[in-house]
């Protein structure tokens, strides 16, 4: 497996694209998954992600699994991936999405056999074994319907995005309070804006994203 969770800051992405795609940047086709934010679509920092990562130079192919008819082909979409982005939001939101057709155990099936997978913020508390935790971070009530707050499952920690404190939505009394509230009962990995968790097979470590 490959897997560069994100909170914030991206320093760290094009050197885990670099090494994890073996063909010239305009020819790779990178995955944008959008549905965490689809309950902000008119918002600034949605368009803002998306500007950043077509930054990088690679063509990006936006995917909104929420959106596909009941049946839809989504093993067909990941497989013509080279990478795939998910980007941030609400975790609520976009665990919903995924359960449509399977979409997320196909995911987790893609990312097991190789698939470079990066997540922001969302997007990488979603990887773990449960969104549990975030439910003092993000509205559970954006998605009234899920009941199952069971993650991918790829990795065993609960990614805590944000764990400096230092955007408003997210104060180190709220960080303090998801610790607290949950650190009994999930593990729980904690980053800041500007770190990354790298995970390559079984080595997994922390390293810096600015």
């Amino acid at each position: 497996m490959h897997l560069l969770l994100l909170s914030l800051g991206v320093g760290a992405v094009p050197t885990f694209l670099a090494a994890h795609i073996k063909r010239p940047a305009d020819e790779a086709r990178i995955g944008y998954l959008n549905d965490a934010a689809r309950p902000y679509a008119d918002a600034w920092f949605v368009a803002a992600e998306r500007e950043r990562a077509a930054a990088w130079g690679y063509p990006l192919i936006d995917i909104t699994v929420g959106d596909y008819p009941r049946g839809h082909d989504v093993a067909t979409v990941l497989d013509g991936l080279d990478a795939i982005y998910v980007a941030g939001g609400n975790s609520f939101a976009l665990l919903a999405a995924l359960r449509r057709n399977q979409a997320g155990d196909i995911l987790a099936d893609r990312i097991r056999a190789g698939l470079p997978y990066i997540g922001s913020s969302a997007g990488s508390i979603i990887t773990g074994p449960s969104i549990a935790p975030v439910s003092l971070m993000d509205d559970p009530a954006i998605a009234p319907d899920l009941t199952d707050y069971t993650g991918l499952s790829v990795i065993d920690t609960v990614v805590i995005p944000h764990a400096d404190g230092a955007l408003p939505p997210y104060p180190p009394e709220l960080i303090e309070r998801i610790r607290q509230t949950y650190g009994a009962t999930y593990p729980l990995t904690f980053l800041h804006d500007d770190q990354a968790l790298l995970v390559d097979d079984d080595a997994v470590q922390l390293i810096a994203s600015p």
